[in-house]
């Protein structure tokens, strides 16, 4: 049992990681720090797993690809792939730098894009697998002051809907998390009380869960939200 884990060294990333060590699975995990990678993968290496970590900017498609290339020296097949990485800068559309949109657009929805389709077509090729992607709320409805952000989730989405197309007659099977707000470190600062928020490991959990499910079923999107924030 082997997953690729993008983004995995905070929040829903980093949650997921936790769940899938303490369940067996051997890891690759990505993110762009190499201290906090340094310090996740010691923090799983109790649980026995083989932990793989790569440090690259996935904003850089030159980096994703190698890490890409070095994910398939040291792992035969991957079963699960969690596309993760991504960011939100805050801001009015019209009124923000082109770059704004384009870091957003490198991040969340062109590095999604390379991922899925490299390991994609493993999957293919071996007629088994499932890949998340960690959309968001804003895939569906734009946030407000973030419609950069929204622009790129829903394309986001709207890549998951064509891998699930393209392979689910290969028996490999795609679902999007569409999470509302999430305790991660974009609410770094706030006030609100931590019960208010979706906490990572509900998604962790949830995921789990779904990967867990019958060979025959796919879930196709998660939306999962706070009660009364």
């Amino acid at each position: 049992m082997k997953a690729v884990i993008t983004g995995a060294t905070k929040g829903i990333g980093r949650a997921i990681a936790t769940k899938f060590a303490q369940n067996g699975y051997d890891l690759v995990l990505v993110a762009r720090g190499l201290d906090e990678l340094d310090r996740l993968r010691q923090e799983l290496t109790p649980y026995g797993n083989a932990i793989f970590t790569q440090q690259a900017d996935c904003s850089v498609k030159e980096e994703v690809y190698a890490f890409l290339n070095s994910t398939a020296v040291n792992f035969d097949h991957v079963a699960v792939l969690v596309n993760n990485v991504g960011i939100f800068l805050p801001g009015s559309m019209l009124d923000e730098d082109d770059e704004t949109f384009e870091k957003q657009q490198h991040l969340n929805t062109n590095a999604c894009y390379y991922i899925s389709k490299f390991f994609g077509k493993k999957m293919r090729s071996a007629k088994r697998g499932h890949i998340f992607n960690i959309c968001s709320v804003a895939s569906k409805v734009p946030v407000k002051n973030g419609g950069s952000y929204s622009v790129t989730k829903a394309a986001m989405l709207s890549l998951n809907h064509v891998l699930r197309q393209e392979l689910a007659p290969h028996n490999v099977k795609v679902t999007a998390f569409l999470p509302g707000s999430t305790k991660t470190s974009s609410w770094e600062g706030t006030t609100i009380p931590d019960e208010k928020f979706v906490q990572p490991e509900d998604i962790a959990e949830t995921l789990f869960t779904i990967l867990n499910l019958s060979k025959g079923v796919n879930i196709d999107e998660v939306l999962i939200t706070p009660l009364d924030f």
